[in-house]
């Protein structure tokens, strides 16, 4: 069995929804096409189809687009 590649996606503490997702690490151009991924059931979160196009997302999630790699959303490291 071979194992998907991993990303991380660093966040701070701003909401960020599924499309803003898609858009920053460039699996959508723009919102129409991040629209259009999510639609077409071409987007996961946690393994579950997701839909919501303005679902917020929290550090920990894991997305991927058809079968490519999966993305995990991580929080940055916090500065002394």
């Amino acid at each position: 069995m071979l194992m998907a590649e991993l990303q991380t996606l660093v966040v701070d503490d701003r909401e960020i929804n599924l499309t803003q997702v898609l858009k920053l690490v460039n699996w959508a151009e723009n919102g129409g096409q991040a629209k259009a991924l999510i639609a077409d059931g071409r987007v996961r979160v946690n393994g579950e189809v997701e839909t919501r196009k303005r679902r917020q997302m929290a550090i920990g999630d894991r997305v991927q687009c058809d079968d490519g790699p999966t993305l995990v959303l991580a929080r940055a490291p916090e500065t002394p």
